[in-house]
C-alpha cells in the first residue's frame, strides 16, 4: 500500500476546497494565545518565528491564510477599483484569514474549515492586505453566520484595532495602516476568486 510520507506544503500542498469562495480550508499560523508571532516559511512550509509578541496587542481570532492564493496585480486591481485609492500591488503572500470560533483553540499549524462572512481592506505601505474574516465552520455560536451584517459591531471594531495597531511599538513612530472599509461576503468572494487567479499566474 503507497502511503504519502511528506507533509503537504501549507501553502502549494493543501486544496483550498471544492466550495470556495462560500467555504474554505483555511491554514491557521497563530492563535489569541500565541505570545510569539509565527508565520509560514514560503521555502520549506516549516512555522517560523516572525518575532516575539512583545506588547499587550494579541490577534483575537485565529490568523492563517488561505491555501493556494497569492495577492498580486489582480488584487491590487480589484482594490484600486473599489477603494478608489493609488494601490501599487498586492502584498505578495498569500491570502489573509480570521477565523472566529466560540471554543479555544489552542495551537496553530492546523487547517479548518471557515466560512467567509466579510473581510478588511488593508492598504499597508502602498499595497493590497485584505484580512478575510470568517467563522469556523459548525461553530455553535458563530456558524450560522454568512455575512459581517450578522457581526456585533464590538467584534468588528477589536479586528480593525488590532491591525491599526499591530506594528506599532511604544516609544517609536507609529506605523501607518490605512483600513479603507470592512465589507461582506460578496466582495470577499471576489477577493478570493481575484487572489486564486493572482495564485494561478504566479505558479503557471
Amino acid at each position: 500500500m503507497q502511503r504519502n510520507f511528506y507533509k503537504a506544503h501549507p501553502w502549494h500542498g493543501i486544496q483550498i476546497g471544492e466550495n470556495m469562495p462560500k467555504v474554505v480550508t483555511a491554514f491557521i499560523e497563530i492563535v489569541s494565545t500565541d505570545t510569539v508571532k509565527y508565520e509560514i516559511d514560503k521555502e520549506t512550509g516549516y512555522l517560523k518565528i516572525d518575532r516575539p509578541q512583545k506588547f499587550s496587542n494579541i490577534v483575537p481570532a485565529l490568523y492563517g491564510f488561505l491555501p493556494q492564493t497569492y495577492c498580486g496585480e489582480s488584487t491590487a486591481q480589484y482594490a484600486r477599483e473599489q477603494s478608489g485609492k493609488a494601490i501599487e500591488s498586492g502584498d505578495g503572500d498569500p491570502l489573509d484569514i480570521l477565523v472566529l470560533s466560540e471554543r479555544t483553540i489552542t495551537h496553530g499549524d492546523i487547517i479548518c474549515q471557515a466560512i467567509p462572512i466579510g473581510g478588511i481592506r488593508m492598504i499597508d505601505k502602498g499595497e493590497a492586505d485584505d484580512k478575510i474574516i470568517a467563522v469556523l465552520k459548525g461553530d455553535s455560536l458563530y456558524g450560522a453566520w454568512t455575512d459581517i451584517s450578522q457581526c456585533p459591531q464590538p467584534i468588528i471594531d477589536r479586528l480593525v484595532h488590532y491591525f491599526l495597531t499591530y506594528k506599532n511599538i511604544p516609544g517609536e513612530e507609529k506605523v501607518a495602516v490605512d483600513i479603507d472599509e470592512v465589507y461582506g461576503a460578496e466582495v470577499a468572494h471576489q477577493i478570493i476568486l481575484k487572489s486564486r487567479e493572482d495564485y494561478r499566474n504566479l505558479v503557471g
